[in-house]
């Protein structure tokens, strides 16, 4: 959660995970529009947006996932539970 990690000004943060200092649109327009619906995550505070090192850096994941087709789809409770059975059955077959 933001809240909970260290907060700085949205530049400072980006200059921090990535050695690159954007222009302030930029931090801006990845706040409110995203890229590839992904949107960076800030809070407010004192009429300023703050932003997190590990935001940016969460931010950077999904927009890299999202342009490389997509974040991956979490598996069902069924295919959880199959892959559960399925890992049992080879430890049982192996006498583990």
């Amino acid at each position: 959660m933001i809240q909970d990690e260290k907060l700085f000004p949205l530049p400072t943060a980006y200059e921090k995970a990535t050695g690159i200092r954007p222009h302030p649109a930029t931090c801006h327009r990845h706040k409110t529009c995203g890229i590839k619906g992904v949107r960076l995550e800030t809070i407010k505070c004192g009429g300023r947006r703050f932003t997190s090192v590990e935001a940016v850096q969460r931010f950077n994941a999904e927009i890299t996932a999202a342009a490389d087709g997509g974040l991956p789809k979490p598996r069902t409770e069924r295919q959880r539970v199959t892959a559960i059975e399925r890992a049992e059955r080879e430890l049982a077959s192996e006498n583990l």
